[in-house]
């Protein structure tokens, strides 16, 4: 005779099927199947199921509607040795940061943001199943992400919109993203932009403003009085692209807001274009703070800053209350004459070149405040002239130009300068003072480096070798060598990784810690080689 069926446990499934199996089927019904014959057969099927399901941490549930297919990539596929070594990059975790790294083997995520730069420059579409692992480096490294995102192309959005980790790509989508409307598809662009994610928004304005300036500041200008003072801000700073005269208006606007963060972008812009009515407005307050005295000898110049912020001041930006430890009127006039055109200051001063404006004394121990604002005017306005005037010689005694009180401004003047002009300086620089400052000035030199300046950085470390400092000192320049110096001349430092001898009063073990940079940056070098014949395009069929 058949027993009844067990009465509906409230137990979860798989305690049910447990259960069922200890007492029997006989005894026990499992859960979804009829008793008889066939039970024992249909409870192994139903534990086997529940126990994928387990594995995958998924709950039965119903079954959700398929997203829409990613996006047609028609770019180009990636060559497969170059697909491998991708893999290798993404895969590879060895690298240790900071100065303790040791070994002979190349640091391979340091060599991503290089190799993703040529595989764009090639203009090759990511390998699909690459995509997972280059978001998630692109995450965990916000220096990877345009590069990133770009070779990643429109798959990544989708990808993003399916991964809550991923929605970082949403925000930082380069312009170009086919994910985002174009710009002739204006019902398209209009609907994203008012019924849009924030992200998504700033992405489709970034896009809209690298290609058309104009139709980006209307789109903005059509809803500026209705958005939130932090999304203003950060729409605002997207019109740093293709700034231009056209876009003063607007921004004189812009002036008038509420959030103060908001005034203070409009008029950094503002000031960026020498011709606009807030430049001549700085100039004309800063011309009254300066001025020659001919009646000394050299002529010198003499500052007289201002004695109020009033709320003209205010409100083209000048920010009244000064950092704590800064002088009130110091900190007012170091606005007025960083947002004031350059070209000012030839008329004002008898009409001297930069150079010979910057050589002039400053009375009153005012010239550090005044050759301080020159240098950021100097880098928000692009000018090179007056940027190597500030800069000075490479060779002079602390290497600080006239201007140039501080490693980071050095470095924001050299930004100003051409690629050749910028690598030259600081080959000069590292050979008169060697490395011990040269790293940050190093960051903004353009990759490969020059030949000049990869000798004179090779040259300042096998000194530093030859003169057994310690070894720790070097690595961030180290570091940096490995990523930056021309690969084709990998030949020319193979003696250096020879093991030399140590002078007596060298750090304990700097020899062979010396011996294994070397030898880490002749394979790097060889390694970057050897990646960049991989992306070359294979020679087209006779």
């Amino acid at each position: 005779m058949t027993r009844p069926p067990a009465p509906v446990s409230a137990l979860p499934v798989w305690e049910e099927l447990v259960t069922a199996a200890l007492l029997g089927t006989e005894r026990r019904t499992p859960p979804g199947c009829a008793p008889g014959p066939d039970a024992p057969t249909r409870l192994l099927d139903a534990a086997a199921l529940e126990t994928v399901r387990r594995r995958a941490s998924l709950r039965p549930a119903r079954s959700a509607k398929r997203p829409a297919p990613a996006p047609a990539d028609h770019r180009p596929p990636l060559p497969t040795a170059a697909a491998r070594r991708l893999a290798l990059l993404l895969a590879d975790r060895s690298g240790v940061a900071g100065g303790g790294r040791r070994g002979t083997a190349p640091d391979l995520m340091e060599l991503l943001p290089q190799w993703l730069a040529a595989a764009n420059g090639h203009g090759y579409a990511a390998p699909a199943e690459s995509l997972p692992a280059l978001l998630d480096a692109a995450r965990g490294r916000t220096d990877l992400r345009p590069a990133a995102l770009t070779f990643a192309g429109p798959r990544a959005l989708w990808l993003a919109r399916l991964n809550p980790d991923w929605r970082f790509a949403l925000r930082a989508a380069p312009g170009g993203d086919g994910a985002l409307p174009r710009p002739e598809e204006a019902e398209r662009v209009r609907r994203l932009w008012d019924e849009g994610l924030f992200a998504e928004r700033v992405a489709l304005l970034a896009s809209l403003r690298a290609r058309r300036p104009a139709d980006a500041r209307e789109l903005l200008a059509g809803t500026w009085s209705a958005e939130r003072a932090e999304d203003r801000l950060m729409f605002l700073d997207s019109l740093r692209t293709g700034l231009g005269p056209d876009d003063e208006p607007f921004l004189e606007q812009a002036l008038a807001d509420r959030s103060r963060n908001v005034r203070a972008t409009a008029a950094e812009l503002l000031s960026a274009l020498p011709g606009s009515a807030l430049a001549a407005r700085m100039a004309a307050r800063a011309l009254t703070c300066v001025s020659v005295d001919r009646s000394r000898v050299p002529a010198t110049i003499v500052v007289e800053a201002p004695h109020e912020c009033d709320a003209g001041m205010e409100r083209d930006g000048v920010v009244p209350k000064p950092p704590a430890g800064r002088g009130e009127r110091s900190w007012w006039f170091g606005q007025l004459v960083e947002a004031t055109p350059l070209a000012t200051w030839t008329g004002r001063l008898g009409a001297r070149t930069p150079q010979e404006i910057v050589a002039l004394p400053v009375a009153d121990d005012w010239q550090s405040e005044l050759h301080a604002a020159w240098c950021r005017a100097a880098v928000r306005q692009r000018d090179s002239a007056w940027a190597r005037a500030l800069l000075g010689s490479p060779t002079v005694p602390e290497a600080g130009g006239p201007g140039a009180v501080s490693l980071a401004e050095r470095a924001k003047l050299l930004g100003v300068l051409a690629a050749g002009e910028r690598a030259e300086w600081v080959a000069g620089f590292i050979a008169t003072h060697g490395l011990s400052e040269a790293f940050q000035l190093l960051g903004v030199c353009a990759v490969p480096w020059a030949a000049p300046l990869g000798r004179a950085v090779v040259d300042a470390l096998d000194i530093a070798r030859d003169a057994g400092n310690y070894p720790w000192s070097f690595s961030g320049v180290m570091g940096l060598a490995e990523r930056c110096l021309d690969p084709s001349e990998a030949g020319r430092f193979d003696g250096l990784s020879a093991m030399a001898d140590e002078p007596e009063d060298a750090s304990p073990g700097a020899g062979g810690y010396w011996t294994e940079a070397f030898q880490r940056m002749v394979t790097t070098l060889r390694l970057r080689a050897t990646m960049a014949e991989e992306l070359a395009p294979a020679p087209a069929p006779r």
